[in-house]
C-alpha cells in the first residue's frame, strides 16, 4: 500500500498541483483521457444533486521541491481531465482539496515559502475549474502565530475555505494552549479546519507486520486522539465556534464515545476541563463519510447526526469509488438526509453558492 512519504516522491508536477497518488492509479487516469464519458447526475428524490467531495488531495511540486523531495515533470492537460473523469464515473461533482501536511519540522522562512507557494496554486487551481474544486489553505501549525496569519490571508486573500492540517505537530496535541491564537482565528474567521492523520511514530513498532497496520488502524486511531483531546483538555470549550471536520468518520471515537463517557463517571477529576458529556461534542463536530457499510453509516448518523456528515473518498488513494451509492444504498436515510451527506452540508460548510 503506497504510504504519503511514497505519494511525494511518486507524483508528477501538473500546473503546479499534482492530482495523483500511487503509480497504479497515475497510469489509469492516463489511460482514461481522450475516454471521457458523460458526466454521472446523481439523483435523489427525483431531484438532481450536486455531490461534494470533502476530502481529496493533491500536492504542489514547487512547494515539496522547496522541502527537498524531488517530483518529475507531467502534462497538466492530461493530469486534470483524468481526475475529471474519475469523478465524472463517481458521480462526484466537486472536490474540497487539501494537502497534508510535510513541513511541520521546517524552520520559518522555509515553512512561509512553502504555505505561500501551495496556497497560491490551490487559489489559481480553484480559479480555472470553479464548478470541481474548493480547497483548503496550508498552514504551518509549528509557528501557531503565523498560522494564524496564514489561514487568514488563505480565507480572506485567495478565497480558501479553511485549512487542512495534521492530527500532531512534532509529536505536541493540538490542545495545548500554544496552539490557541490558531483556533482562536478559525473560529473569528467562522471557517471549517480538515483534520487529516498523519501517522503515530511511536507505535511505528507495534504496526509492524502484516495488515497495513499503519495505515489501516493508525490513521482513525490517530484521528480519535486527536478529537479526544480537544474535548478533554477543553479546546472545544474555549472557542465552542469552531467548525472541525475529521477524515475517516472521526476515527473510533463515534463508535465508543460511550466509554469516554461512562470515563468521566468512573474518573471525574480527569473531565474537569470539559463542559458537556464527550459525545454531546460529537454533534458539533463534522466528519466524512468513510466506514464502508450501510450499518457504519446509520450508525455514524445515530452517533453524531445527519447534519454533521459529508462524503469523503480519500481520493486518489483508492480506499473509496462508490461513496455515493454508499449513501443512496443505506436503509434508513431519507431523500432529505442523503441530499445533506451528499451536498447540502459540505455545501453550507465550505460556503459553496448553489
Amino acid at each position: 500500500m503506497t504510504n504519503r512519504r511514497e505519494f511525494l516522491k511518486e507524483a508528477a508536477a501538473t500546473a503546479g498541483v499534482v492530482f495523483t497518488g500511487c503509480g497504479l492509479l497515475n497510469r489509469r487516469l492516463g489511460a482514461q483521457v481522450g475516454n471521457a464519458g458523460r458526466r454521472r447526475k446523481v439523483m435523489v428524490g427525483g431531484r438532481p444533486v450536486r455531490t461534494i467531495d470533502i476530502h481529496a488531495h493533491v500536492i504542489v511540486p514547487e512547494a515539496t521541491a522547496l522541502l527537498g523531495v524531488k517530483t518529475a515533470p507531467d502534462n497538466a492537460s492530461v493530469m486534470a481531465p483524468g481526475r475529471f473523469q474519475t469523478m465524472d464515473e463517481w458521480g462526484t461533482d466537486m472536490q474540497a482539496l487539501s494537502i497534508n501536511p510535510t513541513w511541520y519540522s521546517v524552520e520559518r522562512g522555509v515553512a512561509r515559502q512553502v504555505i505561500q507557494v501551495q496556497n497560491e496554486k490551490l487559489a489559481e487551481l480553484c480559479t480555472k475549474y470553479p464548478d470541481r474544486f474548493v480547497a483548503f489553505a496550508s498552514v504551518a501549525l509549528q509557528f501557531p502565530d503565523m498560522a494564524a496569519e496564514q489561514l487568514e490571508e488563505g480565507v480572506k486573500k485567495y478565497n480558501l475555505r479553511g485549512a487542512a492540517i495534521g492530527g500532531h505537530v512534532n509529536g505536541d496535541e493540538l490542545s495545548a494552549a500554544k496552539f490557541d491564537p490558531f483556533w482562536k482565528k478559525a473560529e473569528e474567521l467562522g471557517c471549517v479546519v480538515f483534520m487529516h492523520p498523519q501517522g503515530i511514530p511511536e507505535m511505528q513498532k507495534r504496526f509492524q507486520g502484516s495488515g497495513g497496520l499503519t495505515n489501516v488502524i493508525g490513521n482513525p486511531l490517530e484521528t480519535t486522539i486527536f478529537l479526544s483531546h480537544l474535548i478533554f483538555d477543553g479546546t472545544l470549550d474555549r472557542f465552542p465556534g469552531l467548525k472541525i471536520c475529521s477524515a475517516h468518520a472521526g476515527g473510533y471515537l463515534p463508535s465508543y464515545a460511550a466509554r469516554s463517557d461512562y470515563g468521566c463517571v468512573r474518573f471525574p477529576e480527569s473531565c474537569k476541563a470539559n463542559k458537556k458529556k464527550p459525545s454531546e461534542y460529537l454533534r458539533q463536530l463534522y466528519f466524512d463519510s468513510m466506514v464502508f457499510t450501510p450499518e457504519g453509516l446509520r450508525h455514524l448518523v445515530a452517533e453524531c447526526g445527519v447534519s454533521q456528515i459529508m462524503i469523503g473518498t480519500d481520493y486518489p488513494f483508492p480506499w473509496s469509488t462508490t461513496t455515493v451509492d454508499h449513501v443512496l444504498n443505506t436503509p434508513g436515510l431519507s431523500d432529505a438526509d442523503k441530499r445533506a451527506i451528499l451536498s447540502e452540508n459540505a455545501a453550507k460548510l465550505l460556503k459553496i453558492q448553489s
